[in-house]
């Protein structure tokens, strides 16, 4: 790491102009959360391999920025030369920047992985002391990365309509519709998930995540694709010109976001719905009185500031970008009924893998450890082990949990790595596992586990804590409080046009009572067979969760957690899908809205402090776990459903 060091602050100081510092952010070309391995740029640099973080390097100093689901995964990550710095308790990157960095600094970034937001706002930040944001003309990362993994060349596939539910026709009127309402021309389309869902394609460039590395540019009569060509087959080919997609290099995009910008982009025209075209030089529209063309209304070109990259904005005429975020992310987020009743079904074949991994874990613990195992209470002192070739790691573990859902209909892959974490590690968030440093499993100590996989009709995401030996009465009262938060946030009703911030501390007053907390959000919205975590809403004590209101038809996660430093961590995951609730009054007439759950899984009894359970929140456990044994009963054998109805038995105080 250290001569990596070197060679950036060497580029640095022979740049023109010379670099007081540099950016080296997460994302990529896309602004994506899961990159690619030749874009992982910042754990190159940095060693830390968490998913969320920000490197800066000057000429002194080298400093890591990232938020609190990876403080503990990043301080043992980082060597000695590094600094880590705490999202919400150290100052900002762009507050340290201005403060820190002399008077006129130059601050170097590759304008293709900041988004305009954030270039914007650094912009800002430094502007008291007149230092400069420099955009490099080649990334100085790359420079030095001497074994950058090659592009991958993957194939594009069609998503057929029978799990998209929507035609790409209809897609692009929607969106064409929304560009008239907007004034708009044209939309340059930059995220990977709205290219592939616009264009009902899915694709494997990105581990986890079914995308293709693409942009797209959509206009009021075209539509443009660009992508590796290497990838396209003739059959995508004659897919995208049937639906009137031109398809273009990958690299092209930067040349025709200048054309585009210069009204001079020019593709395969195509016919609109009900005849109407936008041609701004041709129609003419009256306005008090006065007839003007829409050649003076219709110029704006639509990009989203969170995930357009500065290097494609900076080719726009500033006066007339319309900067404001894509249409395409709330369109996705309300999911139709084709892809509800896909994510519905997935999640039932995924609970159906999830019971069976807790059966097969329940006697490998009891065989292997000699644990008192999932239903008992009892302290596992002996640990007896037949041999050392037996044992079980949280890698072997997450490998076997994988295994039961690879035999599952439509099952295309993990929708994240697997967070399988025994004890101390289950207190890091994002806590990854690796077969040469992962920890063995303990009937004493807790074991999270946080998962989920991609499936043809839907994404999922999982998790359960569950403790195999004679768990603390702290541990217990832990969990139900988590429990009791992730209880109280499903059951909430709440009005149309409520946001995530307003519903986020529904899940953490029980936590609160005992003087608990987390650091993390209590919930993200998930794709149709796209990504993991999805916006643009989301349940959190951040700002950006006031953004967007909760809609019925959206998919949001519920879950809590606690997790005590050196000790254990608990969480509990389910999706949930927002609908229309059914009140006994209507007050304002606004409507209200409720949540679904679609997880399937048992809570582990043994963990549970009944004494601290309202009697709804006990008659909620019990109905959940009463459907969890009808919904999944077809998909177990007779001794796995004998297992999950001991699992469910009804509980009282």
């Amino acid at each position: 790491m250290e001569d990596t060091l070197d060679a950036l602050r060497s580029l640095m100081a022979s740049h023109s102009p010379k670099l007081d510092a540099l950016v080296v952010p997460s994302e990529d070309y896309h602004q994506s959360e899961y990159v690619s391995a030749r874009d992982k740029r910042r754990q190159f640099v940095s060693g830390f391999t968490g998913s969320a973080g920000l490197a800066l390097i000057t000429m002194k100093e080298a400093l890591l920025w990232t938020d609190g689901r990876y403080f503990l995964q990043a301080a043992k990550e980082l060597s000695d030369k590094w600094k880590l710095m705490r999202i919400g308790e150290d100052p900002a990157v762009d507050v340290w920047m201005a403060d820190n960095l002399p008077k006129e600094a130059a601050i170097g970034v590759d304008p293709w992985c900041v988004s305009v937001d954030t270039a914007q706002r650094w912009e800002r930040a430094f502007a008291k002391k007149r230092q400069k944001l420099v955009e490099t003309i080649k990334d100085l990362v790359d420079e030095v990365w001497k074994n950058r993994p090659p592009l991958e060349i993957n194939p594009v596939i069609i998503h057929p309509l029978e799990f998209a539910g929507c035609s790409v026709m209809d897609k692009l009127n929607d969106l064409r519709e929304k560009l008239i309402q907007e004034k708009a021309r044209g939309i340059i389309i930059t995220a990977l998930d709205e290219v592939a869902w616009l264009y009902n394609i899915r694709g494997s460039d990105i581990s986890y995540c079914p995308v293709v590395n693409a942009f797209a540019i959509v206009t009021s009569n075209s539509a443009f694709f660009y992508v590796d060509r290497r990838k396209v087959s003739s059959e995508i080919n004659s897919y995208m010109e049937e639906n009137g997609i031109e398809v273009r290099e990958y690299a092209a995009v930067s040349s025709d976001v200048t054309l585009l910008a210069s009204n001079k982009l020019n593709g395969t025209h195509v016919e609109l719905k009900n005849d109407m075209e936008i041609n701004p030089s041709e129609i003419e529209i009256t306005r008090n009185g006065a007839e003007e063309t829409k050649e003076n209304t219709f110029d704006l070109i639509w990009a989203d500031p969170g995930s357009c990259c500065y290097a494609l904005y900076s080719k726009l005429d500033t006066d007339k970008v319309l900067l404001q975020p894509s249409p395409l992310a709330l369109a996705k987020a309300i999911k139709n009924p084709v892809e509800l009743e896909g994510l519905k079904n997935a999640h039932i074949r995924d609970g159906a893998a999830v019971v069976q991994y807790l059966v097969w874990l329940d006697n490998q613990m009891q065989e292997i450890y000699g644990a008192s195992g999932y239903f008992l209470e009892g302290l596992g002192a002996n640990k007896k082990k037949h041999s050392e070739s037996r044992k079980l790691t949280e890698v072997t573990a997450s490998d076997k949990l994988e295994s039961f859902r690879a035999s599952k209909e439509n099952f295309r892959g993990l929708s994240f790595p697997t967070i399988s974490s025994v004890g101390p590690n289950a207190a890091i968030i994002h806590y990854s596992p690796h077969a040469e440093t992962c920890a063995e499993f303990d009937p004493d100590k807790i074991y999270l586990f946080d998962s989920g996989a991609q499936y043809v009709d839907g994404t999922t995401d999982i998790t359960r804590t569950v403790h195999f030996g004679k768990p603390s009465e702290h541990e217990k009262a832990s969990y139900t409080a988590v429990l009791k938060g992730h209880i109280d946030l499903g059951n909430a009703r709440f009005p149309n046009g409520t946001n995530g911030q307003a519903l986020d501390i529904l899940a953490r007053v029980p936590l609160w009572k005992d003087g608990l907390d987390y650091r993390h959000g209590t919930g993200h919205g998930i794709g149709s067979y796209l990504n993991v975590h999805e916006g643009p809403h989301m349940i959190s004590f951040r700002p950006q969760a006031r953004n967007v209101p909760l809609q019925a038809s959206m998919t949001v996660t519920d879950e809590p957690g606690y997790y005590e430093d050196g000790n254990f961590g608990i969480r509990l995951e389910n999706v949930l899908i927002i609908k229309k609730a059914d009140t006994k009054f209507n007050f304002g007439d606004k409507g209200y809205l409720s949540f679904e759950h679609i997880t399937w899984a048992p809570y582990q009894r043994k963990l549970i402090d009944l004494s601290l359970l309202t009697s709804e929140e006990i008659d909620w456990l019990n109905s959940y776990h009463l459907k969890c044994r009808d919904i999944l009963a077809p998909f177990l054998t007779e001794s796995e459903k004998a297992w999950l109805n001991k699992a469910t038995e009804p509980v009282s105080v």
